[in-house]
């Protein structure tokens, strides 16, 4: 490879200047010095695998990365395509926010994924639902409160056991 001066201030201003990901600073740091312009440090694969300790592959693709995508994507992560489609669309999601906002039913005060679910196939607003699309559009309900609600029971036990 070989950079003209402005990709090589580029790069050099990944490494040494302001805030860059780790990453990004890693694949700068393998494409200066893979470099063969008269400035460059003109190593090889494996000479700089063992500089900054990767592997010979890791460099090699990192390398092979910059020629078809460029420099910018090279540096650049770029965002996985998007495999699943949206279940729901913004007007369904609309009325699951709307339902969740709403008294649960007489024998549950609050709304399950499985009963929010099932009322929504029961108003026809979608043919049949998977309980994670119901985990991600309905924040009360989100993984990570039980464990929350035990940490909370658990502090005021705490304080509890230190009054008396």
């Amino acid at each position: 490879m070989r950079f003209t001066n402005e990709e090589s201030t580029v790069l050099e201003d990944v490494i040494y200047k302001g805030k860059a990901a780790a990453h990004k600073r890693l694949h700068a740091q393998i494409l200066l010095k893979a470099d063969v312009s008269d400035a460059g440090e003109k190593r090889t694969d494996s000479e700089i695998g063992e500089a900054l300790g990767l592997s010979t592959r890791t460099v090699e693709r990192v390398r092979q990365h910059l020629v078809p995508e460029g420099l910018e994507a090279t540096l650049n992560r770029a965002k996985p395509p998007r495999v699943r489609s949206r279940v729901i669309d913004g007007e369904t999601e609309a009325h699951l926010i709307a339902l969740a906002g709403t008294n649960a039913t007489d024998v549950r005060s609050r709304w399950t994924l499985r009963l929010l679910r099932q009322r929504m196939v029961e108003l026809g607003y979608v043919a049949r639902q998977r309980t994670e699309v119901s985990r991600n559009r309905h924040p009360s309900e989100s993984p990570d409160q039980p464990y929350r609600r035990r940490i909370a029971h658990h502090a005021e036990r705490r304080r509890l056991h230190t009054r008396l």
